[in-house]
């Protein structure tokens, strides 16, 4: 069963559970689905009116739990740790895979720098074990540990859920790359009638150069013809000049 498909029991199990509670009763479900090891999507969950409704709540905070897990990473709840409740060691891990997810939206080489100050790891083998253990066998990502250049290559990475206004944003960067591939076939089709025309123009070069070739040979074999009839004709005067001579 692939991650996606994964995604969606574990979405649909969660969405249904979250139906049926009341909004008082939302907190426990909120932290188990920040935990669970195969869940990295919670949009659907936030969009469940009963969980909307805990804003302004006592429990307001478990809804932001849910915020961070869906848009955030590990460096937002640091920054925010005052605010929210302290998080499980699940839920812990949860967060760093993923802002590993996020960081691979923007570049595909991280180094490995970068990822220990944002994942708050101390040494390059803690990195590489959780990099290996927590994201590549847990399906999430795929790459290379390029321990030479001290960088992780992405290969792939699962997407995260959408933040408010990224949907017009990934909308106008598709309605950019088709303007743009537009473009670019105009310019190849272009590219391609020129060649074309190019071809035409080399070939009637070509049937000109050999006309002209063949023209030549004709004129030659004619000279030639020429030559040899006035050779021919020549003998056979002289012949005839020493036979009367001759008589």
């Amino acid at each position: 069963m692939d991650i996606e498909q994964k995604q969606a029991e574990h979405i649909e199990h969660f969405v249904n559970q979250a139906s049926t509670l009341k909004a008082s009763a939302l907190w426990p479900l909120i932290i188990e689905a920040t935990s669970h090891p195969s869940l990295f999507a919670f949009s659907e969950i936030l969009s469940v009116p009963t969980v909307s409704e805990l804003q302004g709540t006592e429990n307001s905070l478990y809804l932001d739990v849910l915020r961070l897990f869906a848009h955030g990473t590990w460096t937002d709840y640091k920054n925010n740790a005052g605010c929210l409740p302290q998080l499980l060691p699940d839920q812990v891990l949860k967060l760093k895979q993923l802002t590993v997810l996020t960081l691979a939206e923007v570049n595909k080489v991280l180094p490995y720098d970068q990822l220990m100050q944002e994942l708050d790891v101390s040494n390059v083998r803690e990195l590489e074990d959780f990099l290996i253990n927590e994201c590549m066998y847990a399906g999430i990502v795929r790459g290379k540990l390029d321990q030479q250049r001290r960088c992780f290559e992405v290969q792939f990475a699962a997407g995260r859920d959408l933040r408010p206004g990224q949907l017009g944003n990934m909308l106008q960067t598709l309605s950019n790359w088709l303007a743009t591939s537009d473009n670019l076939l105009v310019s190849i089709q272009e590219k391609i009638k020129w060649a074309d025309s190019m071809s035409e123009v080399d070939r009637k070069h070509r049937k000109d150069v050999e006309d002209r070739v063949e023209e030549v040979k004709k004129s030659l074999s004619l000279k030639k013809l020429q030559t040899v009839s006035r050779q021919t004709m020549t003998s056979e005067g002289t012949r005839r000049s020493t036979l009367n001579l001759v008589e």
